[in-house]
């Protein structure tokens, strides 16, 4: 596991690198945060609509508001209460992101990735737009347009798995942008107390 992820650290220190990585929910792409190439290479990879934005991957909250994120109260609440895990939190955003979605994953390698990269990473699922998540390299590799640079296989997901529970706290009352894992109920919960 040490290899590969010293092999993942170099690699992303590659401009325009692009890697497949497992996480708690599905297959993802990532590169770095602040990569445009990178991130441009993520919409042609997935044919992805430009206007719908890249997730942050961070290994704390902290780590998300010092590229950017703009967490307020609710957005600290639930990260505290649901990260790391399958919780994306649409935060507001600073410069060339209005809005953040902002998750910290549930999966030890992508985690120890990002602790020793020590910066984020832009992230989506690694399905083709509108396709089903891909729980497997196959799957993914399959429907992406194009290669990756480095692909971390971990295995085939369970087959129930979901995409993260999204949720934006640009608002008031917050609003459940997609349904995962984590129910509304226990966000509304956690977000009265």
């Amino acid at each position: 596991m040490e290899d590969l992820l010293q092999k993942a650290l170099d690699v992303l220190q590659q401009p325009g690198s692009v890697l497949l990585v497992p996480t708690e929910t599905v297959y993802g792409l990532v590169c770095d945060w602040h990569d445009t190439a990178a991130r441009q290479r993520i919409y042609q990879l997935k044919a992805r609509e430009a206007a719908k934005p890249l997730a942050m991957f961070a290994a704390s909250a902290e780590m998300a508001a010092e590229h950017g994120a703009a967490l307020n109260p609710e957005a600290i609440k639930l990260l505290d209460a649901f990260a790391p895990g399958p919780i994306t939190v649409i935060a507001p955003g600073s410069g060339d992101y209005p809005t953040i979605g902002v998750r910290i994953p549930d999966h030890e390698f992508v985690l120890k990735l990002l602790r020793h990269y020590n910066r984020p990473l832009a992230s989506t699922s690694a399905n083709a737009s509108g396709m089903p998540n891909a729980l497997t390299v196959a799957e993914a590799t399959a429907q992406l347009q194009g290669e990756v640079d480095l692909v971390i296989d971990g295995g085939a997901l369970p087959a129930n798995a979901a995409a993260s529970t999204v949720v934006s706290v640009c608002e008031t009352p917050c609003r459940i942008l997609r349904q995962g894992p984590i129910s509304a109920e226990a966000i509304c919960q956690k977000l009265a107390q």
